[in-house]
């Protein structure tokens, strides 16, 4: 299936569908043990399933800050290779949001949409995926 806007999220099913929810269903089941049958045991328990979920929550959060950051390097070198020399003084200013919205823009759309985003200040990553028209796919996400 072609990669666009409405499918580019990515869903790692072991991770989102089956990890996850355990973690979850876990610590609210000792939750309700600690309520239940309050003991240092059921407390522990219940302090290392909550830290199961933040353990989750963050190694997505991390491998997805250093996609980002890795996102930004190569923007920038496209954008150094892409745009005007009228507009190459302004790549700092884009901003790390805009930069990741404006990955998956081709070549070829890339000056006139790069220029489009920092005259109108437009800088919800969403947004500016939704303005793409030419959708260049990444498989290799995090």
């Amino acid at each position: 299936m072609a990669q666009n806007f409405q499918n580019h999220a990515r869903f790692v099913p072991a991770y989102h569908f089956f990890a996850l929810p355990i973690f979850l269903i876990n610590f609210v089941s000792h939750v309700v043990q600690v309520f239940r049958h309050l003991s240092f045991g059921s407390v522990m328990a219940c302090l290392t399933a909550a830290a199961l979920v933040v353990l989750a929550f963050y190694a997505r959060v991390f491998a997805l800050t250093v996609q980002d950051r890795v996102i930004r390097l190569e923007m920038k070198l496209r954008l150094q290779q892409l745009l005007m020399a009228d507009l190459r003084p302004r790549i700092g200013e884009f901003t790390p949001a805009q930069l990741v919205g404006l990955r998956f823009a081709s070549d070829a759309e890339l000056p006139e949409l790069a220029r489009k985003v920092l005259d109108s200040k437009i800088s919800d990553r969403a947004n500016i995926k939704k303005m793409i028209k030419d959708w260049q796919a990444d498989y290799l996400r995090a």
